[in-house]
């Protein structure tokens, strides 16, 4: 039997060496393999709603959650299925990827949906490489007047990530890959798919 996962701190790392169904897909000219089944997304999400509203259950406020569009569509609506505390949903449209590579700066697209003014506010990323996207986001946070802001991501890339911003919930560790699936995309295709897909470096 493959384990796909182990546990640090209780943070479900993947493997990335362990493929199961081994299915391809094929996104404009680029081929990918399965990478993360939903069944292994949906018990990280577990996860990190179970942290969050642990951290949540004591608290005599009403927090907004903030989906970046539009990538984290999917992780949101997941995410708050399982939220056990009264919240509040605001977005916003960033861009920071050209095809499948970071054009290092982050481009805003849509305005914040709702005000944010005196509250607290949970970003609800879906994946997080270099972080220039986080850093602008906590930023303008603060300008709306949010009164404190979490970090929440579905996917983490530490071998890329080296800002000072705290990932307050992080729902797993990937190696450093071009995926799509599950929300994330290349050039706006491949959202739709509920596995994870990795870039299939041997198709040919």
């Amino acid at each position: 039997m493959l384990k796909t996962f182990y546990i640090i701190e209780n943070m479900p790392i993947f493997a990335p060496n362990n493929f199961s169904l081994m299915s391809r897909i094929k996104v404009h000219d680029k081929y990918f393999k399965t990478f993360i089944t939903y069944d292994q997304i949906s018990k990280a999400i577990d996860g990190v709603a179970e942290r969050i509203n642990a951290d949540f259950k004591d608290r005599d406020e009403v927090p907004s959650l903030l989906c970046v569009l539009n990538g984290s569509i999917m992780f949101t609506s997941e995410l708050m299925k399982r939220l056990n505390f009264d919240c509040e949903l605001v977005s916003m449209k960033l861009s920071s990827y050209v095809g499948m590579h970071s054009t290092g700066s982050v481009r805003q697209i849509m305005g914040l949906s709702g005000s944010v003014e005196g509250k607290t506010v949970i970003i609800v990323e879906d994946i997080v490489d270099t972080g220039n996207t986080i850093v602008d986001l906590t930023k303008v946070m603060q300008a709306y007047g949010a009164k404190e802001t979490k970090v929440c991501t579905m996917l983490l890339k530490p071998d890329v990530y080296h800002k000072d911003v705290k990932l307050d919930y992080v729902g797993m560790e990937i190696p450093n890959r071009f995926i799509v699936g599950f929300g994330l995309d290349y050039d706006e295709l491949g959202r739709n798919y509920k596995d994870i897909y990795v870039l299939d470096d041997d198709e040919k």
